[in-house]
């Protein structure tokens, strides 16, 4: 269940902003084990002097091609799940839609079940889980 916000500079194309989204999305899917019908993603587009980062540190050189997803993820991954997921979505966005893995940066924040609702009053992750019986 997670829920991705992908920032980058404005002038990416149409198709180059589905292939991000979509390269993102199976990243999860192969090392989160999302399932893939779980989708829900956000893509903000900025001005230049809007999207602040510095091109060396920690890594780098990174240029205006410089991509930064926030997903927001509701357990907890074990270290090395991220590190391949890490590891998945910069091989995957180099092929689609072409971005330098220097130009990827990922940050990962979880949270608890009772913090999502996806539609209604309900707390949808913890409402639709079935019931254990003792």
């Amino acid at each position: 269940m997670p829920f991705v916000r992908i920032s980058l500079i404005k002038g990416r194309s149409p198709d180059d902003l589905a292939a991000l989204a979509d390269s993102v999305h199976r990243a999860l899917a192969e090392t989160f084990r999302v399932p893939r019908d779980d989708r829900f993603q956000v893509i903000h587009q900025h001005d230049p002097e809007e999207l602040i980062y510095n091109r060396h540190y920690l890594g780098g050189p990174r240029s205006a091609d410089f991509v930064l997803i926030h997903m927001t993820a509701g357990k907890p991954r074990t270290r090395q799940t991220k590190q391949t997921f890490y590891q998945r979505v910069v091989a995957l966005l180099a092929q689609a839609p072409g971005i330098d893995p220097e130009d990827v940066m990922v940050v990962i924040s979880t949270t608890e079940s009772e913090d999502w609702s996806f539609g209604g009053e309900r707390m949808s992750m913890i409402d639709t889980a079935p019931e254990v019986s003792s």
